[in-house]
């Protein structure tokens, strides 16, 4: 006969199998089983869908990794099982996170290392296009959170010098294109809410100090910060850094939707998805739709398209912007000044410029990009096709 000690320990060998077995067949079973989302709201990003199978894909591995990433992504109670990862990694002291670091207060990103070459070709696409074109032309590269706080990271963990970055991009850009240095005025309110925890574009109060300061190069006269209403019109935003992470011990970021004391004035959006297809009109800067959604940032203008145009009742000029979305929260600050404002964004631009707009139309033309967008740029170039 079985001493009772002996059965109790079988009992528990049993129970330890079941539970292996359940997690090593039966969850991927479910996973397989399961309705299946094509987008990760939480994670920002697009789900793997089920292989296709053939001899092909098999022995190439293609069929083997794909279906390892489709049950990756689709596994049972996957968000819990990453925020649980994250919570770990914490109390462990880790502080990098698919390329996030993670501060006290705050996430910021890592910008590794940068291809020159690439970089160098975007500025030539710059060059060309002033030089083409009798407009004109400025160019702010904006300092992106991890510049302003890195010094809160371990000496083993550096990150871009990015004061150094933008000097290089300046000294190499042609003499005739006007460089705006926000710099300084970032540097000098670092400590001011410029910047969103959990997201890596810059706040409403970022963009109005940088609004500011390109006035004294761009010429109009900036509103006074006292002259805005300010809205908190979500509390609850976890943006781009969150998603990669999922790291709750950071404080939810706050959308701000500033607006002229004396009234906004009559605007009209004309946001164009497919070049060459009617725009979708709206008659708001501010698409509130998208704060009840995971994607809070795109209540500024929505979300990327080609060409937004942003039509008022100002006497302003015509500013063309070629941008990447730290625009989208920028423009509001600008239509205090300008009639119309042109927002193009190469990434979703296939063809020619020339082919989108008539630059001639424009009074001036504004490059606005945060140094790790630029840095990783690859569609600059597209300025050159003819």
């Amino acid at each position: 006969m079985k001493s009772p000690k002996r059965w109790k320990l079988n009992i528990s060998s049993v129970i330890i199998c079941i539970a292996f077995f359940a997690v090593l067949i039966v969850l991927p079973v479910v996973t397989i089983a399961l309705p299946k989302k094509s987008f990760s709201d939480i994670e920002n990003k697009s789900l793997q869908s089920m292989p296709s199978f053939s001899v092909k894909t098999l022995f190439n591995r293609t069929f083997t990794d794909d279906i390892e990433s489709y049950i990756s992504d689709h596994f049972v109670g996957r968000t819990s099982w990453i925020k649980i990862k994250s919570g770990f990694e914490a109390i462990l002291g880790k502080k990098e996170q698919n390329g996030i670091y993670i501060l006290e207060d705050r996430l910021i990103e890592k910008i590794d290392e940068l291809d020159y070459d690439e970089i160098d070709k975007s500025i030539a696409a710059i060059d060309t296009f002033a030089k083409d074109n009798d407009v004109p032309v400025y160019m702010m590269l904006v300092p992106t959170s991890a510049e302003f706080y890195k010094n809160q990271l371990p000496d083993y963990m550096p990150n871009l010098d990015q004061r150094q970055f933008i000097e290089y991009v300046y000294d190499k850009l042609d003499d005739s294109i006007s460089l705006i240095d926000v710099y300084p005025e970032m540097a000098a309110n670092a400590g001011e809410y410029i910047y969103y925890r959990t997201d890596h574009h810059w706040t409403s109060l970022g963009a109005y100090i940088a609004y500011a300061a390109a006035s004294r190069k761009m010429g109009y006269t900036p509103l006074e910060y006292s002259e805005y209403n300010i809205e908190h019109a979500s509390t609850e935003f976890q943006g781009t850094f969150y998603s990669k992470t999922l790291c709750d011990n950071i404080e939810k970021d706050t959308i701000d939707f500033y607006s002229s004391v004396v009234g906004e004035k009559p605007v009209t959006v004309e946001v164009s998805q497919v070049i060459g297809e009617e725009p979708e009109i709206y008659d708001s800067m501010y698409f509130r739709e998208y704060l009840n959604v995971k994607d809070k940032y795109s209540a500024f203008l929505g979300q990327n398209a080609p060409v937004v145009t942003i039509k008022t009742d100002n006497d302003g000029g015509r500013l063309l912007i070629i941008k990447d979305s730290y625009a989208h929260c920028y423009a509001p600050f600008l239509a205090e000044n300008y009639s119309e404002i042109t927002l193009l964004d190469m990434r979703y631009i296939q063809i020619s410029y020339k082919s989108v707009v008539n630059v001639s139309d424009y009074d001036q033309v504004l490059f606005l990009y945060n140094v790790s967008s630029f840095a990783d740029d690859i569609d600059l170039k597209k300025l050159m096709y003819e």
